[in-house]
C-alpha cells in the first residue's frame, strides 16, 4: 500500500518514520518510545472527515495511533532497511 503513494507522499512518510524512529532507538534516555510517539503524532496525522462525538474520534485516535506505532516499530521493513542513513 505504501508503494502505491506518489513518489512526494512516500518520501515525506520516509523521512518522518525515520526522524520517529530514530527517536524511538533512543528510549531508553527520552523514554519515547514507539507507543508514546504514536500517542503525541497521531491526532496530527489522520482524523475523521467530519465533526463526529467524542466516543467515535477517541476510538478513531486509538485505531490511528495503532498504525502509527505499527509503522515506527517496523519503518526498516516498510520503508527499506536503509532508513537510519537519512541522518
Amino acid at each position: 500500500l505504501v508503494n502505491q503513494l506518489p513518489e512526494a507522499n512516500l518520501i515525506l512518510l520516509r523521512h518522518l518514520f525515520g526522524v520517529l524512529h530514530h527517536i524511538e532507538q533512543n528510549s531508553g534516555v527520552n523514554q519515547m518510545n514507539a507507543f508514546n510517539l504514536a500517542l503525541c503524532i497521531a491526532p496530527n496525522m489522520l482524523w475523521l472527515p467530519s465533526p463526529t462525538g467524542p466516543e467515535e474520534e477517541s476510538r478513531s485516535t486509538k485505531k490511528v495511533a495503532m498504525l502509527v506505532q505499527f509503522l515506527i516499530e517496523n519503518s526498516a521493513e516498510i520503508f527499506g532497511g536503509d532508513i537510519a542513513s537519512l541522518f
